[in-house]
């Protein structure tokens, strides 16, 4: 009877995602493409000093650009103050809110090389503009100015708009693989079934003379699983999946992109090796001109698989996207002086090599550093209607003025004298965004009291994983900001763990648009140990992300964050209140008059009846000193 009533449990599918997320993750599409024209500098620093300092030299500059995870390195100008380097970069923009380009000029030395200068400029505000190019003039130095020009590319899925861009960008037809891209090809790489076991049974050529005699000789049977590993090249570009071990039907679910000079000429070539035998399982040649007639521009197909068995085949998705530089409609007086974040480096942070900065993590492609494409014919740019002239001797350094940032030149001549903008570094160097906040509140108070907390609150978790050896902070929100403009603020949220003020320390937030109220819900981790942990602060500054051109931008509030605490381990949400500069408000000054009672306890051996209240009189030698009784005005108490 037990054996009626048992039943197997009823299994219910639940997808997390749906199929058209899942395609997106697997074939994900950049934003759009940034081209960076790293053309020249001026008046830069010179670093090379010979007698021991006593004579100034000049430098060896070279810049170093970064957009995400995908580094640049120019050439290195030899004993030139004013250089020209004349390459131009291709990078691919994901996510664009929230990143930057960023740019540091070096001096290259033998030993460790100096600073000359950075640069860093918010990408949303290039697509918005399409086409920069201008004069910037370079933070954290006394003095120095550089010339880029960007250029936002779209991705367009049609190829009505080729011809033209093979025209703007010259493409020569006996040079298909060099020069500027006229499209981008993405491919995903997702698998491959029926792979050769034994590689010398369809293609007997292929394997290496003295791996046959090693497997030979090794008594190992050459027919067994192999080890793929596929390799792809489009041009001079090549690029190589993971390795897939013991299998004949391995999975790799990769994605690879290419820039394409001209697809009408080039072909992408894909080659199926096992990296055991180091031998070849079969290989796959597609133009890209059948994709400018495929639907969309995209195949997604099992490929069948030359010099390989019957039913070897290869599964990828591949999609070809045009680069077009869109013109945008501007009134003939539309000027775009635009401010330029900056982030403030320690000294120290500056002392390390430019080789460090080389080493980090690699880029989408598996390579740190991407090759620079020189400008074809030196400065004549392809597309470059009008070169931008080098501003007049500039002011004062910015850095004088006590903090970090940095103006797009109104005009080429004149440098904006309007008041920069707050860094997005630590504002607790920066004096003047205090003011600045102080003046507004001011503003706002107008004869009036403001609450306990005028500038609004944030609310953070803050914790310490012991397991991971960092610190976790959630920015959940925030609320009652205050508003730049009448559409309210676009806040976003940016951390520090003092001391550390580097670049790579820095967290941030997206950005919200025109609320007081934002919602964030991100997670941010610092890689600390709990000891060293408890002897920093944590710096949270509430800013307003505004555009080109606008003036609303700057500090909304700050926090600094004790984290001296037992309870780190454990961790904690609170709601903190937004100040200038980040301390404690003072408590507010009562009102009131503050009631004292001081008992006299006298000794009266002579009076007997206790119960009795006597009025007492006091005297003194030096006259009369009664004690009289006063009513307290708030409690209605009369005492003594």
């Amino acid at each position: 009877m037990i054996s009626n009533y048992l039943v197997l449990p009823n299994r219910i599918t639940v997808p997390l995602v749906s199929e058209v997320q899942i395609a997106q993750l697997r074939f994900p599409v950049p934003k759009g493409v940034l081209r960076i024209h790293f053309i020249e500098a001026q008046d830069l620093q010179g670093k090379d000093t010979y007698l021991k300092g006593l004579v100034k030299g000049k430098s060896d500059p070279y810049g170093i650009i970064r957009v995400g995870n995908q580094i640049f390195q120019s050439k290195v100008i030899k004993e030139n103050l004013s250089p020209k380097w004349n390459e131009v970069y291709e990078a691919l923009v994901y996510e664009h809110p929230g990143q930057e380009l960023e740019i540091e000029l070096f001096d290259e030395d033998p030993d460790k090389d100096d600073f000359l200068g950075s640069l860093m400029i918010d990408l949303i505000e290039v697509e918005k503009e399409r086409l920069l190019d201008e004069w910037f003039t370079l933070d954290e130095v006394p003095k120095g100015k550089l010339h880029l020009r960007l250029e936002w590319l779209t991705l367009m899925p049609n190829a009505s708009n080729l011809d033209k861009v093979l025209t703007d960008i010259k493409a020569d037809k006996d040079q298909a693989n060099d020069g500027l891209s006229s499209a981008l090809l993405i491919l995903y790489l997702d698998s491959a079934r029926n792979l050769p076991s034994n590689p010398l049974e369809f293609n007997p050529d292929v394997l290496k003379k003295t791996a046959a005699q090693r497997a030979l000789k090794s008594g190992k049977k050459i027919s067994s699983n192999p080890n793929p590993v596929v390799q792809m090249s489009v041009g001079h570009t090549a690029q190589e999946s993971k390795i897939r071990y013991k299998t004949n039907e391995p999975v790799w679910e990769e994605n690879f992109t290419f820039f394409i000079h001209n697809p009408k000429r080039q072909d992408l070539e894909v080659e199926v090796r096992d990296e055991q035998h180091q031998c070849s399982l079969g290989n796959l040649k597609v133009p890209l001109s059948q994709l400018l007639t495929s639907e969309d521009m995209t195949l997604n197909q099992r490929f069948q698989l030359s010099n390989s068995g019957p039913n070897s085949t290869i599964k990828m998705k591949i999609a070809l996207w045009v680069l077009h530089l869109e013109k945008r409609e501007r009134p003939p007086d539309h000027q775009h002086s635009a401010q330029v974040k900056r982030p403030s480096v320690s000294k120290e942070g500056r002392k390390t090599s430019v080789k460090s900065h080389m080493s980090g993590s690699p880029g989408p492609g598996g390579s740190n550093t991407a090759p620079s494409t020189p400008v074809i014919g030196g400065s004549d740019k392809p597309g470059v209607e009008e070169k931008a002239q080098p501003p007049e001797a500039g002011p004062q350094g910015l850095h004088d003025l006590g903090r970090s940032s940095s103006s797009l030149l109104a005009s080429p001549g004149h440098i904006s004298a309007k008041e920069p903008t707050p860094s997005i570094a630590s504002d607790i160097s920066l004096p003047i965004a205090t003011q600045e906040l102080r003046q507004r509140l001011r503003q706002l108070e107008n004869g009036t009291t403001l609450g306990q907390s005028p500038l609004g609150q944030i609310q953070l978790t803050i914790r310490h994983s012991s397991q991971r050896n960092k610190l976790i902070v959630v920015v959940h929100a925030c609320r009652n900001l205050i508003a730049f403009s009448e559409d309210g603020s676009d806040p976003y949220v940016r951390m520090y763990l003092l001391p550390d003020k580097r670049r790579s320390g820095r967290r941030k937030t997206h950005v919200s648009k025109k609320t007081l109220n934002p919602v964030f819900d991100q997670s941010f981790d610092f890689s600390v140990s709990l000891p060293e942990v408890q002897r920093r602060t944590l710096d949270v500054a509430v800013k307003n992300s505004g555009g080109f051109l606008s003036k609303d931008k700057g500090l909304l509030g700050k926090v600094l964050v004790a984290l001296a605490s037992e309870e780190l381990a454990k961790g904690w949400t609170q709601w903190y209140d937004l100040t200038e500069d980040g301390t404690r408000p003072q408590a507010p000054k009562p009102n009131a008059d503050l009631c004292v009672a001081v008992c006299f306890l006298l000794r009266l051996p002579h009076l007997f009846h206790l119960q009795l209240d006597p009025p007492l009189q006091i005297e003194n030698n030096g006259g009369g000193c009664g004690l009289k009784s006063r009513e307290c005005p708030f409690c209605s108490t009369n005492f003594t």
